[in-house]
């Protein structure tokens, strides 16, 4: 013990070594809830006694005087580490269930977003449809896609906004017709 207060990192590889398979062992006996063998197992118990170990043994908080001594001060310190972690566990009422693997058959993964064939398709479809406009129309479609507003786009290209917005309705109504796209595929 007095290496280990010193510093010593052989005497700490020692006093793991020998006594990590004790706290081990002890999570592993007073674990009765085997579900949260999920959420963390004897390792991450015992990693988290010998750190705690550690850091309080090189302030000089411990009087161990026997290895009998430090047994005890070890199971103790294993016991209340496993009860805060159990208490952890059950009081955000976790359910054990949701961490555990599922099948990525059994998952039902909805997404909001197309996916690439629907992205490309789509891509598609607006070229046409770009490609049977007339140049003033592709204009009033783009500018429309800036966000101007129609009086706007009656300013820039003349005539009334109402012209405008009936000038891209027909356009859009003779594509849809040249590309045979009825009211039912748009719904």
């Amino acid at each position: 013990m007095t290496k280990v207060r010193a510093g010593d990192e052989n005497a700490a590889r020692d006093l793991v070594r020998h006594y990590e398979g004790v706290i081990r062992r002890e999570v592993r006996l007073r674990l009765e809830d085997r579900r949260l063998l999920r959420l963390f197992d004897s390792m991450d118990i015992s990693q988290s006694v010998l750190t705690s170990f550690f850091a309080r043994a090189s302030s000089g908080q411990f009087a161990l005087e026997t290895p009998e001594q430090l047994v005890g001060l070890l199971i103790g310190m294993t016991r209340n580490k496993l009860a805060f972690q159990v208490r952890r566990q059950r009081a955000r009422r976790r359910d054990n269930r949701l961490v555990a693997k599922t099948p990525v058959e059994d998952l039902s993964v909805e997404s909001t977003s197309p996916g690439p064939s629907q992205l490309a398709s789509d891509h598609d479809l607006i070229d046409a449809v770009r490609h049977r406009l007339k140049d003033e129309e592709l204009l009033i479609v783009d500018l429309r896609a800036e966000g101007l507003e129609w009086s706007e786009i009656a300013q820039r290209l003349g005539g009334s906004a109402q012209a405008r917005r009936m000038q891209l309705a027909r356009a859009v109504l003779r594509v849809t017709k040249a590309l045979n796209l009825d009211d039912d595929r748009r719904a």
